[in-house]
């Protein structure tokens, strides 16, 4: 099942991810991520690609071993927070994901234990290419939505900024 607001742009999305070299899970991408779920001390981050059927994880921070599960390189499209962000264009902060019951009800907050999420959309020539995100497991108090907000933005502008480096790019 496809996300509807990300069909329309699924072949241009398509077109910049090779431009920009984005072709799969990515060691660079990888260490991004790993720095944003220690700058949130929460045990994942990920640097989410939307594809036509599912997200991947290109960067992806997880717990190894241990207590806490391990998620997989991609998760399908109405899994999960970072669709809502791509749908809404804008940042999402849950410091508490059960505040709002259509939050609580998605699949992977029991599956992994989910209980706070930030996210903030990858946007480049008007298309949403995916998201940047962190997910703890534990509930935040609502004063730490700015805080959220303000890191998981900030860790977003690095991924594009570095995305555009390596590629190449200029913006116009």
């Amino acid at each position: 099942m496809s996300t509807p607001a990300l069909q329309p742009d699924h072949k241009r999305r398509a077109e910049l991810l090779h431009a920009l070299g984005l072709t799969g899970p990515d060691p660079e991408l990888d260490e991004f991520a790993v720095r944003l779920s220690l700058a949130a001390a929460v045990p994942y981050a990920m640097v989410n690609i939307f594809g036509t059927q599912h997200q991947q994880f290109f960067g992806l921070a997880t717990p190894q071993g241990g207590e806490l599960p391990a998620v997989g390189r991609s998760m399908p499209l109405n899994h999960g927070y970072c669709p809502e962000v791509a749908r809404r264009r804008n940042a999402l902060v849950l410091p508490s994901v059960y505040v709002a019951p259509r939050f609580a009800s998605n699949p992977v907050a029991d599956q992994i234990g989910i209980r706070s999420y930030a996210g903030a959309p990858l946007i480049h020539e008007g298309v949403v290419l995916g998201t940047v995100c962190f997910v703890g497991r534990e509930s935040q108090p609502k004063s730490e939505g700015q805080a959220m907000l303000a890191l998981i933005k900030s860790h977003r502008d690095a991924v594009l900024d570095f995305i555009h480096r390596r590629a190449g790019y200029l913006p116009r």
